[in-house]
């Protein structure tokens, strides 16, 4: 044993204090984006010891505790479905099993966002209600889910036969085009006159998700409000939102006994004013569980600020994106750094990254979506290509289970991290070295020591 973990330490991997009883055994998966290691887990478990603490020092204090964790994933968009779905049938249970079991390599994927209808990242613009120009149907008697029956309906039971108790949050990129101002699937606002009807386009939803085995937990009102350039899009100002909630969606909800969590904004983290404003309002804030944020603007430390002004609601990390070609090294360390750590620090229950799967032309999309989203997965037939965002949400994906709740951890310079313990008692600590060198620094855990080093640039999951 001493012999091995010398060998590990002389590579640069890992040290420890001293030698001894393996009374409390830790387990090391190594994120390396030089390539060599991949969320891998280490050949030797580590023990914490009685000894000094030597070099920067990661101090855990498992008294005190803050948010618990609902997830970590992506979204499924319906162009990621497809691609799934038209894989070969043994390659793609394979696949969804790496991704969504939790034994073995698995990563253990716990959250998933789809979207409402069509998103940017669908073969095409469509809603549940679409109808010629000119004509409305307000009683919503065309209603229908049909165009998510061939792709996404199959893979998220596919999904939650692997894990039932997972996750499923739903995001509305665009109304129905008849219900907005400008009769199109990109830009204008909902019609005042279609805010009832809109309301009950959502429980319709739900409702028919339900019939179908889907479980729909939570809902943000409408992706990125205040971005109306994408296709779909909507532009929903803050007091039209709380205006929805109060008088129609909440209402709709309660009326029909539907508990799915209502979330506001969905959009980034530069306009904390929009969710504020409106759960400043307790017409509105009595029927919402929380925020929703992305990060293309602002800073993650903004979504503390929204906690502490609301610190009885909850807040909620759903989107960021990964541009193609990827770039494993650079996207590791922000996405890491930002999400995983600096989201979770700043109260996130969840970590959600963009889309899960694209083909090699980062296809398919909407005409004026987006043509560089990277996937977690690229799909090529039934080849697979992992991603830095697999990589990224496997770090936590797979030991901070739904239920875990962060502890505090000090933040030495150049290592930013994040702890938790788990609902089985066990305790995850992701630490990354962001120095261009190998660092050695210790971690002090109920008076016990344990000393390692992580490669330049890498992430370690510590679970003990």
């Amino acid at each position: 044993m001493k012999q091995t973990l010398t060998a590990l330490a002389c590579a640069g991997l890992l040290t420890l204090s001293r030698f001894g009883a393996m009374a409390q055994p830790i387990a090391l998966w190594l994120t390396n984006p030089n390539g060599a290691d991949l969320f891998k887990k280490q050949p030797t478990a580590l023990t914490f010891q009685s000894a000094s603490a030597t070099g920067p020092v990661i101090e855990l204090d498992p008294a005190q505790t803050y948010q618990s964790m609902d997830g970590f994933g992506y979204t499924l968009t319906g162009g990621s479905a497809m691609l799934l779905q038209k894989m070969d049938a043994h390659q793609r249970a394979a696949i969804l099993k790496e991704l969504f079991a939790t034994d073995g390599n698995n990563i253990g994927v716990s959250f998933l966002r789809i979207s409402i209808g069509a998103s940017d990242l669908d073969d095409r613009t469509f809603s549940y209600n679409d109808l010629p120009a000119g004509q409305t149907d307000p009683e919503l008697t065309k209603f229908s889910l049909a165009p998510d029956k061939p792709w996404l309906i199959p893979v998220l039971k596919q999904i939650l036969a692997i894990n039932p108790a997972i996750t499923i949050m739903g995001s509305p990129w665009s109304p129905p085009a008849w219900m907005k101002t400008n009769g199109e699937t990109k830009g204008g606002s909902l019609k005042p006159e279609f805010y009832a009807v809109y309301a009950q386009y959502f429980v319709k939803y739900i409702q028919s998700m339900k019939r179908e085995g889907i479980r729909i937990d939570a809902i943000t009102i409408q992706n990125e409000p205040l971005h109306p350039g994408n296709n779909p899009s909507l532009l929903m100002l803050p007091e039209q939102q709380a205006a929805f909630i109060k008088n129609n969606l909440g209402p709709a909800f309660k009326a029909v006994g539907i508990t799915t969590r209502i979330l506001l904004y969905d959009h980034n983290a530069d306009r904390i004013d929009y969710p504020i404003s409106i759960l400043n309002d307790p017409e509105a804030k009595q029927y919402v569980d929380g925020s929703a944020f992305h990060l293309y603007g602002g800073k993650v430390e903004a979504l503390t600020e929204v906690h502490n002004a609301h610190p009885d609601k909850h807040i909620y990390f759903t989107e960021q994106w990964i541009g193609a070609p990827g770039n494993m090294k650079g996207d590791m360390n922000w996405h890491v750094r930002n999400l995983i750590i600096g989201a979770t620090r700043n109260w996130s229950r969840t970590v959600l990254e963009w889309n899960l799967a694209a083909d090699p032309k980062q296809q398919p999309h909407t005409i004026g979506g987006c043509t560089g989203c990277l996937g977690a997965l690229t799909i090529d037939g039934s080849a697979i290509t992992r991603n830095p965002a697999y990589y990224i949400v496997a770090t936590a994906s797979k030991f901070v289970r739904p239920g875990s709740v962060r502890v505090a951890s000090s933040m030495p310079d150049k290592l930013p991290n994040v702890a938790f313990r788990t609902p089985k008692g066990e305790h995850v600590l992701i630490v990354l070295n962001e120095e261009a060198v190998t660092q050695s620094f210790s971690v002090r855990f109920k008076g016990k020591t344990l000393t390692a080093s992580l490669p330049a640039n890498s992430a370690g999951t510590f679970v003990w």
